[in-house]
């Protein structure tokens, strides 16, 4: 008998937490498995995962460039309400 491994499902907001750490691929194999199946069946989180791989695409270029005033701020907004959102739907 083949030993089978179950994955566990996370919430998005579990995924967005550790979504840095998988594109340095800093995690042990479980988790990463775990975000893995998450990213094959929520279209939101691939797409923040792309978004997350073009910035750091963006960021070891070269060239450089400098963000308008008070974007970090704009995006850490968009993304305690994203992550909100997505807790109060259960997700």
């Amino acid at each position: 008998m083949q030993n089978e491994h179950i994955i566990v499902e996370i919430s998005c907001a579990e995924v967005w937490r550790d979504i840095s750490d998988y594109i340095d691929n800093d995690l042990d194999r479980d988790t990463k498995a775990r975000l893995e199946y998450h990213f094959e069946h929520c279209k939101d989180c691939r797409a923040v995962l792309d978004g997350m791989r073009n910035l750091v695409a963006l960021v070891g270029d070269d060239q450089v460039f400098e963000f308008n005033e008070g974007i970090n701020d704009r995006l850490t907004a968009t993304l305690s309400r994203r992550i909100a959102d997505h807790q109060a739907k259960g997700e």
